[in-house]
């Protein structure tokens, strides 16, 4: 007799093609590393999908809590690979356009859904599609080196692309975000800070480190609320504050029928620390 268990999937042994994936010594933080950093980590039309692939798989892996993205050697991502993306886009016809666009949006919506909180550790260029990619996580870390650019507007195109529009005037204010999207133009990581787009700044040889800390602190956690809290940052914006209210009564009413609640009242009871196992 089949289980919804049996359909669960462990990722900490998965191998990519087209970045790195590593986990931690506890199997519950992995981190993926963009890795083509002679030509600062761009993206290509397989890593874009099989990242995509990769954050939907992880709505139904036990083992991984938490996720951390960066970019190998100097730099987080330089966007789309001019060569192998941008060059073979202008011979497209409308239809293949139109599918490559969604694919790059998907990877976006399987980032936001998957209930695994994301930590972007950004270091150096931070640009276009990689300048997305940071966007989409839940938490950024950021280096004073630093820059941040939605470069959009620098090829020709709009700066609505996979959700710019929805997802950066939300994290640093709409006309900000309008002065970015316009002008192409890179937020330093002083701006980043003081807008809210990171959550601190660390020097360089600190940020893998510091990343894999706070998620290692997440991963410790209530995983299981942490998910919750993660879908109703998400939904919670198509939501009226009435609507709002209701779904964050019957998400907390669930969580409050977690063994992690029970366990961290009765340490409380204690006067101990709560250890949390996410169920």
């Amino acid at each position: 007799m089949s289980t919804m268990r049996g359909q669960l999937r462990p990722m900490a042994s998965r191998t990519p093609s087209h970045f790195r994936w590593d986990v931690t010594e506890s199997g519950r933080v992995a981190t993926i590393t963009l890795d083509r950093p002679e030509r600062k980590n761009p993206l290509t039309f397989e890593s874009y999908a099989e990242l995509r692939d990769l954050f939907r798989d992880l709505a139904y892996a036990p083992d991984i809590k938490c996720v951390v993205v960066r970019g190998a050697g100097d730099n987080f991502c330089s966007g789309g690979d001019v060569h192998e993306i941008i060059g073979p886009l202008t011979r497209m016809t409308m239809p293949e356009l139109l599918a490559f666009t969604r694919m790059t949006g998907d990877l976006v919506l399987a980032m936001r859904r998957c209930p695994q909180p994301i930590v972007a550790a950004v270091d150096g260029i931070c640009a276009g599609a990689g300048a997305i990619v940071a966007l989409a996580a839940d938490l950024r870390i950021g280096t004073p080196r630093a820059r941040t650019a939605y470069l959009f507007t620098r090829v020709g195109l709009a700066g609505c692309d996979m959700g710019a529009c929805t997802l950066l005037p939300r994290l640093i204010g709409q006309g900000r975000a309008a002065e970015l999207l316009y002008t192409g133009r890179a937020m330093t990581a002083d701006e980043g800070l003081a807008w809210g787009f990171f959550i601190r700044l660390v020097q360089p040889d600190n940020l893998h480190a510091d990343a894999l800390a706070l998620a290692g602190d997440l991963a410790s956690g209530p995983t299981f609320a942490h998910g919750i809290t993660k879908t109703m940052l998400h939904q919670e914006w198509n939501m009226s504050i009435d609507q709002a209210i209701e779904a964050e009564a019957q998400a907390q009413a669930l969580c409050m029928q977690t063994q992690d609640f029970r366990r961290a009242f009765d340490a409380f009871a204690a006067k101990q620390k709560p250890v949390f196992e996410g169920d």
